[in-house]
């Protein structure tokens, strides 16, 4: 069952459903996208909000898609290692069987 939230993002106030244990993760992700706004906007508050917003989530999206990239190729590298371990414990154990 969803329930409000109330979030603050650059002193405005704005309330959002969300499940009960996704809570501390919807508050996590408002500070953070506030944090990166604040940035974004520096010292000049005459910035438009809707700038800010969109370059804040043209930031966040750019890492999300370097993390997805990194992740991946960690996953192949991984893969790579496991068959090449499994490569080489079937030729052990070819060995010891024929033995």
């Amino acid at each position: 069952m969803t329930e409000p939230v109330n979030i603050k993002i650059l002193d405005r106030e704005f309330t959002v459903g969300c499940e009960p244990d996704e809570r501390d993760g919807l508050l996590a992700a408002a500070q953070l996208l506030d944090s990166r706004m604040r940035e974004i906007r520096g010292s000049n508050r005459m910035a438009a909000l809707d700038r800010v917003a969109v370059l804040a989530a043209l930031n966040l999206a750019h890492e999300l898609m370097q993390l997805k990239a990194d992740t991946q190729s960690r996953e192949q590298t991984l893969n790579r290692t496991l068959v090449d371990m499994n490569r080489k414990l079937d030729g052990l154990f070819d060995t010891l069987t024929t033995r």
